[in-house]
């Protein structure tokens, strides 16, 4: 979903960013941790330490679990409910419209001020944010794409092979070291997504290899931005004030290639508002991001993620009717447990 664009960006994104940290530290040093974005999540090279205002764990957590929810629930609803099978256009207008909100922000309010300190060249655009965006692009496009295919449950529960693919690109690129104790973790995740697709009722191949393209591509940016943007501090809301713009560009030339007219005829039959309200949510989800990644530590935000899991894939049987067996949900508890297990291990 368009988290679709974001959500998907967010949540997932943040998360897994976070586990790429937590990785690196563990064989290095110490810990972070991830989604996905998410996230949209979102695109963290550095936590940031800007002065924004402070809010409370307690607050922020739970209006960002409604929110990165109400984000992928709402596109699946666009897409499968209202029947406007055209993710690429979504993508598209959540990114344009993403542009220039984080414009107005940045001459309304102090939430950008950290992209004050951030001197873009040309250098840095074509080497960096260029391919960084190529790919965000395609993770945005690909994920969306599977709730064409697939339940929001099963897309839930694939995501959490996120953090491994992290694992594993980074140790192909011998960009860090792997070792027993994160070795067991991966084998415990990937055993449980493994059960979770073979307790799928309505497995689609067509949509499992596009989902499984979207993790690809979002693990590789989240690795490329570890590698590129580490001297950089970037929140969420910043990444995307330099992202958004790059990416409409790149998915709005794909329209033509993928969904031709079809989207702007189709238009009529959903009406402004949805298309509006469903990119204004998925905009409040990267604005609620900047202040839940000062919220707490990485522990409460693992947990606040997985939580939220929980709620979307609950959501998804009672609003959407998707079916889940008991092998998906032994499945996804041995994968849920391997994150924590990855988190609190990284954190000592």
């Amino acid at each position: 979903m368009s988290s679709t664009t974001k959500e998907i960006m967010h949540d997932e994104e943040k998360r897994a960013a976070e586990l790429l940290l937590d990785a690196n530290k563990d064989t290095s040093s110490d810990d972070s941790r991830d989604a996905e974005s998410p996230l949209p999540t979102p695109v963290t090279a550095n936590a940031p330490k800007p002065s924004k205002p402070k809010i409370s764990a307690a607050m922020i957590i739970p209006v960002w679990i409604v929110l990165s929810s109400a984000v992928i629930l709402y596109n699946n609803h666009v897409y499968n409910t209202l029947m406007f099978k055209y993710p690429v256009f979504l993508v598209t207008f959540h990114l344009a419209f993403a542009a220039v909100g984080t414009r107005v922000l940045q001459r309304t309010t102090h939430l950008l001020d950290a992209a004050k300190d951030i001197h873009m060249s040309k250098d840095m655009f074509m080497k960096s944010i260029l391919p960084i965006g190529v790919l965000f692009s395609g993770s945005l496009v690909l994920s969306n794409t599977a709730y064409l295919y697939l339940s929001v449950a099963y897309i839930q529960m694939l995501k959490a092979f996120t953090p491994v693919a992290i694992l594993l690109i980074s140790w192909s690129f011998r960009l860090q070291e792997p070792n027993k104790k994160l070795a067991i973790i991966v084998v415990m995740i990937s055993t449980g997504v493994a059960l979770t697709s073979q307790g799928e009722l309505h497995f689609n191949l067509f949509g499992f290899l596009t989902q499984a393209a979207a993790v690809a591509f979002e693990s590789s940016r989240l690795v490329m931005i570890q590698i590129l943007l580490h001297n950089l501090k970037m929140d969420p809301l910043v990444s995307l004030h330099y992202y958004a713009p790059v990416c409409a560009v790149i998915t709005g030339l794909i329209i033509p290639f993928t969904e031709g007219l079809a989207p702007f005829y189709a238009l009529k039959d959903i009406g402004a508002l949805v298309l509006i309200s469903n990119a204004g949510v998925a905009f409040l989800l990267n604005v609620a991001a900047v202040f839940l990644v000062s919220a707490g530590s990485g522990l409460i935000l693992t947990l606040a993620g997985v939580f939220k899991d929980i709620l979307l894939i609950t959501g998804s049987v009672i609003i959407f009717g998707a079916s889940v067996t008991p092998t998906q949900v032994f499945g996804y508890s041995i994968a849920l447990c391997g994150l924590v297990l990855f988190k609190t291990s990284g954190s000592k």
